[in-house]
């Protein structure tokens, strides 16, 4: 059987996730990496064994022979990088956010389509046993009629700084950083109903932060002080299933810890997936708290990422209808616009 030939654009932080992915798939073979910045480049290759580098993926797209593509790159590069695949004939998993706006992440879905390939969006979350498990309970009907979701990413201290922090070439930052996947849970475990309405306010108040001691946390390769994104950024969404769901995050505010948080709120029962996986609900007349037996392991970032990569060879693969097409990023690009606008006009966004 001929081996799947995989690239990757970008060989930052989370293109590692994704070589972790292809390398334990015995099908794939990894064979070209890009990236501005050479020498970070041929040191990823040399770590993972991956014959050719490149700096100019059109370049690199041109010359090899290749089915699928990781893209991998600053916020900024996924729709042109994702578009010089797909136009060569490569099958694309763009990490998200898909693009910079919803008008992007169209075009890359009209390139993709014309060109007969799969454009795969990156919500890797969707991957966890704890989102599998608790999808399959709302869509059996165990928890009733929802009508009501909250979820949060919230950090103490944790701008990435660097391109992370520079809206040109993020979009923005922690809503577009963090949010993106808890906005996407939301609409995933629901269906992926359309969105009605948003209203939303983003905050910056405490700026980059550099200047606090004594604790350590993740900073982007390329880390500045530069910051022009939002600090925190909170968001209320109607569906046009009649659900609202609550969205807050922050890279940096003044609360006790680091928090992550999913609850869903049903008829006949709720469920937390975050932090811890619950379901509360009522039987034989008695409030219940039932637990899931879930490894933690199975909802980890790697496992997440390998489960995700080994999706995206077998819709190359097999035909496999995939369960992150580019059209569920062009929604979520919809909401994140519209949080901003909302932001910026004070007032409540109708989303078409």
């Amino acid at each position: 059987m001929n081996k799947v030939k995989i690239g990757i654009i970008g060989s930052g932080n989370i293109s590692h996730y994704h070589l972790h992915g292809y390398k334990i798939l015995p099908n794939v073979e990894v064979a070209a990496i890009c990236d501005i910045n050479e020498e970070r480049a041929k040191a990823v290759a040399k770590e993972f064994c991956i014959p050719k580098v490149y700096t100019d993926y059109n370049k690199m797209v041109k010359e090899e022979n290749l089915d699928g593509i990781s893209v991998c790159t600053w916020n900024s590069v996924h729709s042109p990088a994702a578009k010089a695949a797909l136009n060569a004939g490569i099958n694309v998993l763009c990490e998200k956010p898909l693009a910079m706006n919803a008008e992007e992440a169209k075009e890359m879905v009209k390139v993709a389509k014309a060109n007969k390939r799969l454009l795969m969006v990156g919500f890797v979350r969707r991957f966890g046993e704890n989102a599998k498990a608790l999808k399959e309970m709302i869509d059996n009907g165990d928890l009733g009629e929802i009508y009501y979701v909250k979820t949060g990413c919230t950090r103490r201290i944790g701008n990435p700084g660097g391109w992370f922090s520079d809206k040109k070439r993020s979009g923005g930052g922690p809503l577009v950083d963090l949010g993106v996947h808890m906005i996407d849970l939301l609409r995933y475990l629901m269906g992926k109903p359309k969105t009605v309405s948003v209203l939303g306010s983003t905050f910056n108040k405490l700026g980059n932060r550099s200047n606090v001691k004594g604790v350590n946390f993740y900073k982007a390769s390329d880390y500045s002080d530069y910051n022009d994104v939002e600090d925190a950024a909170i968001a209320t969404i109607k569906f046009d299933n009649g659900v609202v769901g609550n969205i807050e995050t922050s890279w940096t505010q003044h609360i006790k810890e680091d928090v992550l948080y999913l609850e869903v709120y049903g008829s006949r029962g709720g469920a937390t997936m975050e932090p811890k996986f619950q379901v509360l609900g009522e039987k034989n007349n008695y409030m219940t708290d039932m637990t899931p037996l879930i490894d933690p392991a199975l909802s980890d970032f790697q496992n997440n990422f390998d489960r995700e990569t080994a999706h995206f060879v077998d819709c190359i693969a097999n035909g496999t209808e995939c369960l992150n097409p580019g059209e569920d990023g062009v929604e979520l690009m919809k909401i994140l616009d519209a949080i901003y606008k909302s932001a910026e006009i004070n007032s409540e966004v109708i989303v078409n």
